[in-house]
C-alpha cells in the first residue's frame, strides 16, 4: 500500500486553518485565506489555444492578464456553465519557486472561516469521487465535509510531461 503523500496543510500552532469556502459541483472546498488575492463576478475569458483544459482560459485582472483554472476538470469531471452565483477567486501562490496569481472558478463563494485540526483526517482509499493525490485532508463540520484540495499538486501536474494529444501549458505570468 502506498502512503497517500500530499503537500503539508498549513495549521497553525493551535491547529486551526482560517479557509475561505466554496462550491463546486454540489462539494465544499476550502483554500488557505492568506493565498486570496480578491473574490470577483466572473470577467471576460479568452481561451488559450494548445493550453491544457484545466487552465484554459485568461482574464484580465486590474491589467495584469491571469489564467483561470477550473478545479473540476483536475478532478475529472465535466466542466459546467456559470451561474448567477459563479465567481473567481484570485489567489497568489507558489508554483516551481516562482508567485503567480490565477484565477479558481467557483460555483458559489460562502465564507471565511477556520477549521481545527482536530476534525481533519485523510481521503479515504475507496468512495470518493475526487483524486485522492489532489486532496488534503477532509474536514468534518456540522454542515458537512469540507475538501482541501492540494493546490500544489494540482498545478505540478501541469509541469508533467504532455500525453501526445495533450500540448504542454506554459502559465501566464
Amino acid at each position: 500500500m502506498t502512503d497517500h503523500i500530499t503537500t503539508p496543510t498549513p495549521w497553525d500552532d493551535q491547529g486551526q486553518l482560517e479557509v475561505l469556502t466554496f462550491d463546486l459541483q454540489g462539494e465544499t472546498l476550502a483554500l488557505e485565506a492568506f493565498l486570496v488575492r480578491e473574490i470577483v463576478d466572473l470577467l471576460p475569458e479568452t481561451p488559450v489555444p494548445g493550453a491544457l483544459p484545466l487552465v484554459g482560459s485568461v482574464v484580465n485582472f486590474r491589467g495584469r492578464i491571469i489564467p483561470v483554472a477550473d478545479l473540476r476538470l483536475a478532478f475529472g469531471m465535466a466542466a459546467a456553465e456559470a451561474t448567477v452565483d459563479s465567481r473567481i477567486v484570485v489567489i497568489e501562490t507558489d508554483l516551481n519557486g516562482e508567485s503567480i496569481q490565477l484565477g479558481v472558478r467557483t460555483d458559489r463563494v460562502h465564507e471565511v472561516t477556520t477549521l481545527h485540526r482536530s476534525a481533519s483526517e485523510q481521503p479515504p482509499l475507496v468512495g470518493m469521487r475526487w483524486r485522492r493525490d489532489y486532496l488534503r485532508e477532509l474536514v468534518r463540520r456540522e454542515e458537512g465535509v469540507v475538501l482541501i484540495p492540494d493546490l500544489p499538486a494540482i498545478f505540478r501536474s501541469l509541469d508533467a510531461p504532455a500525453r501526445p494529444a495533450e500540448p504542454h501549458l506554459t502559465l501566464v505570468h
